[in-house]
């Protein structure tokens, strides 16, 4: 099948280079000149394993193309997909919706033939009703359906997700979009994957609903973990107790100090509005985001906590940077919180992430970035892990003691044993284990 794809960014190119995998002919458009200019040469503008290969090789093999002018990938397309930002709007929390109308007033003009025209981005209940209003109002004799279709991608795992699913949402009335979008996921069929078919509507609040309930599960158990450290309990055990019970599920039950990322803070606000607007409140996901935002900024406490309440003049080594491990994301991270925070309190930084430091080089001022862990923690007082990075769970400990001016850890991600780390002679802190001494 064909396939155009507006939108370029994490999304976007994701879906693109894995259906163009799958053996459809995609065409990734975009506005910026430079991405397209970037993704033509193999640059790939974000961090995600295994997409430039598979980018490199359906380029090669014909299948993927890059454009900046989607006319002819939209006029020949079974199927255009929206996947542009939707941020949340400054000052109201909405979603901001201008980029998606923008694409379907331009899909409105070129359509030729049916075409499925489908929302790839997270949108609010109701979008898609929008745009099929602003196409019928340009376009009344067009032969269209507007489908929904959320993605539910996970950053660092995001291919594997999409070509190995829990299941794929699908939003249509229409009997004729339902066979188009089966077709283009025929190949999960191998899999035996559950496509849900539902109505529109239905489809878009999936997706809200989805992330904050994940949202509100790790909030959860950062909650559980503060009143662990009161008690004397032990959150991973705790979290290991319940998680063994299928109704609950182990999954983001992972204390730490609070959620960011390009999802989980934007769609638990545009659903707290949504839901707000339609005078029909969801308290659980209002507190989830306040107390989200609150434990964020408290994790700077803990640092300074451990160095007997003054930073002024001391040096921080922070471990990562990124949100979560394996992606370049800064969008919503703790650092984001926790070092200016800690600069306020006249804490000087040095900082190490495996790729994210391009990012945060963007929004963080007045942070020495190394070339390794290593480099990161020599002289510093106090060494704080933010990110879970693979390479930050086997550090050599006695190095890292000889490097730094005292041996002080504040793990945010309870990376390393409480006992093992005392019994190296480290001043150790994490979350929601009885080791806050």
């Amino acid at each position: 099948m064909r396939v155009a794809m507006i939108g370029t960014g994490y999304v976007g190119l994701v879906s693109g280079a894995c259906f163009a995998d799958f053996g459809h002919v995609v065409t990734c458009v975009d506005k910026d000149q430079g991405k397209i200019e970037s993704l033509e040469q193999n640059i790939i503008p974000i961090y995600e394993p295994g997409l430039d290969d598979l980018v490199a090789t359906n380029a090669r093999d014909g299948r993927l193309k890059f454009a900046l002018d989607g006319a002819e990938a939209i006029r020949t397309a079974d199927a255009v997909f929206i996947a542009v930002g939707t941020p949340s709007r400054r000052g109201d929390g909405h979603a901001d919706l201008s980029y998606v109308y923008a694409a379907a007033e331009e899909i409105a003009d070129l359509i030729e033939g049916f075409t499925v025209i489908v929302t790839k981005s997270t949108v609010p209940v109701g979008t898609g009703d929008e745009i099929e209003r602003i196409i019928r109002a340009r376009r009344p004799e067009a032969d269209f359906a507007v489908v929904s279709n959320p993605e539910f991608l996970r950053e660092g795992a995001a291919i594997d997700d999409f070509k190995r699913p829990d299941r794929v949402v699908v939003g249509t009335d229409s009997e004729r979009a339902r066979l188009v979008m089966a077709e283009l996921y025929r190949p999960l069929n191998l899999n035996e994957t559950p496509i849900l078919f539902t109505g529109r509507r239905t489809s878009e609040l999936i997706k809200y609903a989805a992330n904050a309930f994940l949202a509100m599960k790790i909030t959860f158990i950062n909650e559980i973990a503060d009143l662990c450290e009161t008690v004397g309990a032990d959150v991973q055990q705790v979290a290991r107790g319940i998680g063994l019970d299928n109704r609950i599920g182990s999954k983001f039950l992972h204390a730490g100090p609070g959620y960011g990322g390009s999802c989980f803070p934007k769609d638990t606000l545009a659903l707290v509005r949504t839901a707000t607007d339609a005078g029909s409140p969801v308290r659980l996901i209002e507190t989830t985001v306040t107390v989200n935002e609150a434990r964020k900024k408290a994790m700077a406490d803990r640092i300074i906590k451990a160095l007997g309440g003054i930073v002024a003049g001391k040096s921080v080594g922070v471990l990562g940077l990124t949100f979560k491990p394996n992606t370049d994301d800064m969008r919503d991270a703790p650092s984001l919180d926790i070092i200016p925070a800690l600069q306020a309190a006249g804490a000087i930084i040095k900082a190490f992430d495996p790729e994210g430091m391009d990012e945060a080089a963007k929004l963080l001022s007045n942070v020495e970035y190394c070339k390794g862990p290593y480099d990161a923690v020599a002289g510093t007082d106090v060494v704080c892990i933010l990110t879970e990075w693979d390479q930050f769970r086997a550090l050599d400990l006695d190095r890292i003691k000889l490097l730094m001016k005292a041996p002080v850890m504040v793990d945010l991600r309870n990376i390393y044993k409480s006992e093992d780390m005392r019994a190296r002679g480290f001043v150790y802190t994490s979350i929601g284990r009885p080791d806050q001494k």
